[in-house]
Order: C-alpha cells, then sequence, then structure tokens
C-alpha cells in the first residue's frame, strides 16, 4: 500500500492505494498518529484503495475518535466494494462519506 500525505495549513489529505488489511494498517495508523498535531480537517482519499479488511476499518475509527477531539474527517472516493464493506459494518452511520 501507497500512502500519499498532502498538507494545506490545518487541512491533510490522505491517499490510499492499494489495500488496507491487517499487514499495511500498521502502517497507517502510525501516519495518522504523528500527522494529526493541529490538523483540523482530515480527508482519507480513497481513489486508488482496492480494499479494506477489519484492520483498516479499525484504523478508520480510531482516526475519527481523534478527529472527533479536534476537528472533522471525511473519506472520499470509496470504491463500490468498500461502500459495501461500509454499509454491511455500519460504518456508514459513523463516518462523513462523500
Amino acid at each position: 500500500m501507497n500512502i500519499n500525505k498532502k498538507a494545506d495549513g490545518d487541512n491533510l489529505v490522505i491517499a490510499l492505494e492499494g489495500r488496507l488489511d491487517t499487514t499495511t494498517s500498521p502502517e497507517l495508523e502510525k501516519e495518522i498518529k504523528t500527522s494529526l498535531d493541529g490538523v483540523s480537517s482530515l480527508e482519507i482519499d480513497m481513489t486508488a484503495l482496492e480494499y479494506i479488511s477489519s484492520a483498516g476499518l479499525r484504523v478508520l475509527l480510531a482516526a475519527q475518535k481523534i478527529m472527533n477531539k479536534q476537528g472533522t474527517m471525511k473519506v472520499t472516493h470509496a470504491n463500490d466494494d468498500i461502500m459495501e464493506i461500509f454499509d454491511v459494518t455500519g460504518f456508514c452511520d459513523i463516518l462523513t462519506i462523500e
């Protein structure tokens, strides 16, 4: 998985490419934890994300909890397969998805 970050003031976009699973989720978790100081708006861009597992969902949930305290978070450009996972797991009710 590739993680590309783009910061603009207090806005941060994290673009994910590949598979977010048990193997790659610790890398994303580390990136998020070290990148959120002073961030009030976080966007997780899933344009190039092919798959997300329960481990990846856990990382998104942890990021949402952090951002609930300091700003907003949204998930963008999730493909149909990932949207189905969000629907089945109830993450559509937890995350802001555009």
